[in-house]
C-alpha cells in the first residue's frame, strides 16, 4: 500500500485542522506522531526539511544504555535507557542489533578521587584525571544491574594486558586492562525511523504528514506553514502543537510568538573512513573510550567502513552545522591513541557529518555533564474559538528512549485532549520487524518463499535492507505492469525498480533524500557523478521532474554534499538527456 498522498503538502493544506500539530519530524517527533495515531488522535506532522534529517540523522548509530550518564547520577535515565535497548532489540530486530563494545584502559585506579567531585559539581576540573580500571569496573557492575534483561545481556568482561592483546593485538601496547560489555548497534537509523512513520501513515486517514513544510509564524487564526519547495503558504488550526524541533526548538517558538530559551545543544561530529586495516583492528567491535582531554570518544565498525566520533563543542543554532578540519585531526589522534601503528589520513574519508544534541541549556556546566534525560515545557496558546490550545515543547531527548519518551509525551497530550490511551507501544514490533526470522532456519524459509520472484540472494539482501517490509519491495519489483528491472549501472547492490519503489512510497521530494536517508549510498562513500545522474533519470518520471527540475536536483545535490559532507565528485556529463 502507497501513503504517498498521506505524504504531500496538499493532504494538509486541504484539510487545515487537527487535533494535534507536531512540528519537527526528527525521531522523538515522528515517534510521538505514531503513537498518537495509534490512539486514533487526528494528527499531523511537518518538518522544513526532509524527514530525520536534522539531529537524528547526525547520530553515532548506537542504541545505548548510556554507561558514562552514571557518573552525573542520571540513573533514572540509565534504567529507561538500558530496557528500551533491549526493548529495541526485540521491536526493531532488523536495524538494531546487539553490538560488543569494549574499553581500552591505561591506568588502574586513577580518577578514583576525581570521580566524586565530577558527581557533584558537573565539571571537569583544572586538570582531566583519567578513568582508571577500579572506576570503570564499578561502572561496569552497575550498569549489568541495571541492563542484563534477566540474563539475556552477557556480563561485562575483564581482561588483563596480555589477553586483551590476544584478543585486539593492534591496541595499544600501553594498556594496562580491557572491559567487554554489550550495548546494540542502529544500522540504518533514517530508515528506522521511516518505519516508525510508516506505523503512524498506516493507522488512517486520521494520521497525516509533510517533509518539507515549514512552520512560518501563528496568530489567533493558526500557525503558518510553508511549503519549503514552492513557497506556498496555508493556515493551519489545532488544538495543541507541539514542537519537536530539537536543538532548534527555541528558534521554532520565536516563529510562533512565542519566545524561549529552553535549548543548549553541543555540536557533534563524525568522519566515515574506508580503511580496511583500521576496519580489521577493531575486531568487529565497537571501542568506546576516554580520550586524553576527557571526551568519550568512539571507534566502530558498520557497513564496511569505520565511524569515528565523536566531539562535544558549543553551537550557535543560527550558524552552519559542519564537521571541521579540527575535529577531523581530533578523530585521527584519537584513533592513534588506541592503534597508534594503524595509518589514517584524510584520504580514508569518505563521508563526514556533524549535528547539534537537543539539550538543554546549561550556562557554565561542561558539555560532557549536561544532562541527557527529557523533559515537557507547557504553556498556553491562542487560538480561533472559546478556549486556548497549548504549546508543548519538548526539551532533551535521544535516539535509545524515542519510544518511551513518545509514549510519555503523547499520554501528556491525551489528558490535554480529554481522551484515553488505547494503545500501547511497548512491546510493540515496529515496521519491517514484525514476524522477524530470528533464526537462521526461518531467515531461509523467509528467503526461500520470497526468492522465486526475486531470486534468493536478492530477497536475502532485501529483507536485511528493509525487514520483513521486503515483501512490498518484492511484489513491486515481480509486477508484471512495471518496466524491466536491472541494476543500477553505478551501483549493482540497488536496482531501478527499487529506486522507483522508494520514490513512489516514501516521501521522497529531492535526490538528497535517496542518497542520504532512503538509502546509505553517501554513508559508505558510493556516490559518483554518473550515479547521482543515473538515479536522476530514474526518479523524475516518478516524480514528474522535467530537465530543469533534474539540472536543480543535480547541482543541490553535488553542493550539499560538498559542503556537509566533504563529498567530492567529479564534473557533470554534458549529455543532453541528463541535464537539459
Amino acid at each position: 500500500m502507497s501513503f504517498q498522498h498521506e505524504q504531500t503538502p496538499s493532504a494538509i493544506s486541504d484539510r487545515p485542522r487537527a487535533q494535534v500539530l507536531i512540528i519537527g519530524a526528527g525521531i522523538n517527533g515522528i515517534a510521538t506522531f505514531r503513537d498518537l495515531a495509534l490512539q486514533g488522535v487526528d494528527v499531523v506532522l511537518v518538518e522544513k526539511n526532509d524527514y530525520v534529517s536534522g539531529a537524528s540523522s547526525a547520530s553515532s548509530h548506537m542504541i545505548h544504555g548510556g554507561v558514562r550518564y552514571l557518573e552525573n547520577g542520571e540513573f533514572r535515565l540509565v534504567k529507561e535507557s538500558v530496557e528500551e535497548r533491549n526493548s529495541l532489540l526485540k521491536i526493531a530486530p532488523h536495524y538494531v542489533k546487539p553490538l560488543q563494545t569494549t574499553i581500552p584502559i591505561f591506568s588502574a585506579f586513577s580518577g578514583v578521587m576525581a570521580a566524586p567531585l565530577r558527581f557533584l559539581t558537573h565539571k571537569q576540573g583544572a586538570k582531566h584525571v583519567e578513568r582508571g580500571a577500579l572506576l570503570i569496573k564499578i561502572g561496569m557492575m552497575i550498569y549489568d544491574a541495571f541492563s542484563r534483561d534477566g540474563g539475556t545481556v552477557p556480563r561485562h568482561e575483564f581482561k588483563g594486558r596480555t589477553k586483551a592483546l590476544a584478543a585486539l593485538p593492534m591496541l595499544n601496547p600501553g594498556l594496562k586492562y580491557t572491559a567487554t560489555y554489550y550495548d546494540a548497534a542502529m544500522h540504518d537509523p533514517e530508515r528506522l525511523a521511516l518505519d516508525v512513520l510508516r506505523d503512524g501513515l498506516e493507522a488512517g486517514p486520521h494520521a497525516r504528514a509533510a517533509n518539507y513544510v515549514e512552520a512560518a509564524g501563528m496568530n489567533d487564526t493558526g500557525v503558518l506553514l510553508r511549503n519549503t519547495i514552492t513557497g506556498e503558504e496555508f493556515r493551519f488550526e489545532a488544538d495543541v502543537v507541539v514542537n519537536t524541533s530539537g536543538p532548534w526548538t527555541d528558534l521554532t517558538n520565536e516563529v510562533l510568538g512565542q519566545p524561549s530559551t529552553f535549548m543548549g545543544g553541543t555540536k557533534g561530529s563524525h568522519v566515515v573512513l574506508d580503511n580496511p586495516e583500521l576496519l580489521a583492528a577493531t575486531g568487529g567491535r565497537e571501542i568506546f573510550f576516554e580520550h586524553e582531554d576527557g571526551r568519550i570518544v568512539l571507534i566502530y565498525p558498520l557497513k564496511g567502513r569505520v565511524l569515528v566520533g565523536t566531539t562535544d563543542l558549543e553551537h550557535d543554532m543560527t550558524q552552519p552545522i559542519r564537521c571541521t578540519e579540527e575535529e577531523i585531526d581530533y578523530f585521527f589522534d584519537l584513533v592513534a591513541h588506541v592503534f597508534p601503528t594503524v595509518t589514517v589520513n584524510r584520504s580514508h574519508i569518505v563521508f563526514r557529518f556533524a549535528g547539534v544534541r537537543p539539550l538543554p541549556r546549561h550556562d557554565d556546566e561542561a558539555p560532557g555533564f549536561v544532562s541527557r534525560d527529557y523533559r515537557i515545557e507547557s504553556r498556553p496558546l491562542p487560538r480561533t474559538g472559546a478556549a486556548n490550545g497549548t504549546l508543548l515543547s519538548l526539551v532533551g531527548g535521544k535516539w535509545t528512549t524515542f519510544r518511551a519518551l513518545a509514549e510519555n509525551l503523547s499520554t501528556d497530550i491525551l489528558k490535554l485532549l480529554g481522551l484515553p490511551r488505547t494503545v500501547s507501544t511497548e512491546g510493540l514490533a515496529i515496521g519491517g520487524g514484525r514476524d522477524w526470522p530470528a533464526t537462521e532456519a526461518a531467515t531461509l524459509v523467509w528467503v526461500t518463499a520470497h526468492g522465486d520472484e526475486v531470486g534468493v540472494d536478492r530477497a536475502a539482501a532485501l529483507l536485511a535492507r528493509y525487514g520483513t517490509r521486503a515483501s512490498e519491495v518484492i511484489d513491486f519489483l515481480a509486477d508484471p505492469a512495471g518496466a524491466p528491472d536491472a541494476p543500477l549501472a553505478h551501483n549493482a547492490a540497488y536496482t531501478r525498480r527499487e529506486i522507483e519503489f522508494l520514490a513512489s512510497t516514501e516521501g521522497v521530494v529531492r535526490l538528497l533524500d535517496v542518497l542520504l536517508r532512503r538509502t546509505s549510498m553517501a554513508f559508505v562513500g558510493d556516490v559518483t557523478t554518473p550515479l547521482i545522474e543515473e538515479l536522476t533519470l530514474v526518479v523524475a518520471p516518478v516524480l514528474g521532474w522535467d530537465a530543469g527540475r533534474r539540472a536543480e536536483e543535480i547541482e543541490l545535490t553535488r553542493r550539499i554534499l560538498s559542503d556537509v559532507h566533504g563529498v567530492e565528485l567529479g564534473p557533470v556529463s554534458h549529455n543532453n538527456a541528463l541535464v537539459s
